[in-house]
């Protein structure tokens, strides 16, 4: 265990001790107060008090408290020392659709709820990733930029809903977004996962003219088409109430597989939940560039147990000058 400080600059106020000492010599050199008689012989048998040698102790405490203190001001923080570890150096942006075809209930309980839930599970087995979320319909928005916080991450994906951009399916905005999102990282490997349940039918930017803008930035777009075949139910607002109804699944698999290919990444046909987890575990296997790097464990503030020791020094101080060191005037 090391241990280092924040704030070693306030070590200089030790200097002060050097005329604090002094001066209090000084000091207890103008209390000596004299007085004429004839003859020492009557004083020579009188032994010296315990508090002649103990009138010493409360400027020692003193001294004591401004140590203790100064050390906490410096602020001692203790950690392990560097090592060399294995990690994954990938940022990794999910790019959700939460246009209303999202609502369709062919996976359970829906295609947007389920998505979710696997994207919050794929995010927790990767602690040592940077990953963002954004999310788009008929415009795109970035629900959250590039982070290590997956807490906050995870809690921004869950309160993701329908409605909250105008409905349609801009792929294109989607993927554009996303790659202005992680363009700029360092990190060895950058990879966009494209989720969509429908055809490009929004946005000024076309889907593979922003996997062209993808691939010059070295990204890799892993696409994921989620939908079952043929029909899927749905909720649909009328006049009587909410029903459910069969719609038809439309999915543009050829444009989503040349983005794949374009960018280097692979394209994944989601059928149900469970073989939409079984995508995300198949991704997460893929993507495991390792890296070693230098890794120091997180600091331990230290400062409360030398805070703790001034204040008592201190406080014993004022117990002595009160009680058996008390002066009298």
């Amino acid at each position: 265990m090391n241990y280092t400080f924040l704030h070693p600059y306030f070590f200089y106020l030790l200097l002060l001790l050097i005329p604090l000492t002094g001066w209090y010599i000084w000091k207890q050199r103008e209390l000596n107060a004299s007085l004429q008689i004839s003859s020492l012989k009557g004083f020579s048998k009188i032994r010296k008090s315990r508090k002649t040698y103990l009138r010493h102790v409360p400027f020692g405490l003193r001294c004591l408290t401004f140590i203790f203190l100064t050390i906490a001001l410096a602020r001692p923080q203790s950690t392990d020392s560097l090592r060399n570890v294995t990690t994954e150096g990938i940022d990794i942006i999910v790019s959700l659709d939460v246009s209303g075809s999202m609502l369709a209930m062919d996976f359970e309980p829906n295609r947007l709820e389920a998505a979710k839930d696997v994207a919050t599970d794929f995010i927790s087995g990767r602690p040592n990733d940077k990953m963002g979320l954004v999310i788009f319909a008929a415009e795109s928005f970035t629900q959250c930029p590039l982070t290590i916080d997956h807490a906050v991450l995870t809690n921004l994906t869950r309160d993701v809903q329908t409605g909250i951009l105008q409905d349609g399916t801009a792929i294109g905005l989607g993927l554009s977004t996303a790659v202005s999102r992680i363009k700029d990282s360092d990190a060895k490997s950058k990879v966009i996962i494209l989720l969509t349940d429908g055809v490009n039918n929004r946005g000024e930017i076309h889907p593979l003219t922003a996997a062209e803008i993808a691939k010059s930035f070295g990204i890799r777009v892993y696409t994921i088409g989620v939908g079952s075949h043929g029909t899927a139910p749905y909720p649909v607002n009328t006049v009587f109430g909410q029903q459910v109804q069969d719609m038809e699944v439309k999915i543009d698999e050829e444009m989503l597989r040349e983005i794949a290919n374009t960018t280097g990444g692979q394209y994944f046909r989601a059928t149900d939940k469970e073989k939409l987890r079984a995508i995300y575990e198949e991704i997460d296997q893929m993507e495991k560039t390792k890296i070693e790097v230098k890794e120091y464990s997180k600091r331990t503030e230290e400062f409360i147990p030398f805070a703790l020791l001034a204040l008592a020094f201190l406080l014993m101080e004022i117990l002595l000058r009160n009680t058996i060191l008390r002066n009298l005037p």
